[in-house]
């Protein structure tokens, strides 16, 4: 699998955590949304979920894929405490996005990427998915959808005006 769109994804991503964390006056959330930590504590939730999907099919093992833990707010408050806060969030991103390009990058092959795993997609209380998904699309789907839509609403953050309005 070509990881090169993956790996743009989250650099992309990290790159406009680093300019939040570094703007002298981030915009506070509207009520509901997530704070700069917690979009990252999310994010590193649904990449170690896709990476355990990963390893199970190149285990031969079954698996499911269910990202409602990532939306849980005491599970994400958790993560941003483990990992001390945002620099500590965007390093364990970028581990987490190394190692999945990897493994994906790597070491799956065509019958693997192909297989479907029983996939629970949830927004706001909503399923957007719940059917077979081949762990591929899962996979692209962080590429195309997920972490594109996270780096908007973390470039959101901005103070109008010093918004990159071009980020994907």
């Amino acid at each position: 699998m070509d990881t090169a769109q993956l790996r743009d994804a989250y650099r992309t991503l990290l790159d406009a955590a680093v300019t939040v964390a570094e703007s002298p006056v981030p915009v506070e959330p509207p009520p509901g949304e997530w704070d700069a930590d917690q979009i990252l504590g999310h994010v590193s939730l649904v990449t170690a979920t896709t990476l355990a999907a990963v390893s199970a099919i190149t285990a031969g093992a079954n698996t499911t894929y269910d990202n409602r833990v990532a939306l849980d707010t005491w599970t994400i408050d958790r993560v941003i405490r483990l990992a001390g806060g945002g620099a500590g969030l965007r390093e364990r991103v970028h581990v987490q996005a190394d190692a999945l390009c990897a493994l994906a990058g790597a070491t799956l092959s065509k019958t693997e990427l192909d297989t479907r795993v029983p996939t629970l997609l949830l927004s706001h209380d909503t399923a957007l998915v719940d059917q077979l998904v081949p762990l591929g699309d899962l996979i692209s789907g962080l590429a195309e959808g997920e972490l594109p839509g996270h780096t908007r609403q973390l470039l959101a953050l901005m103070p109008a005006g010093t918004r990159d309005e071009t980020a994907r």
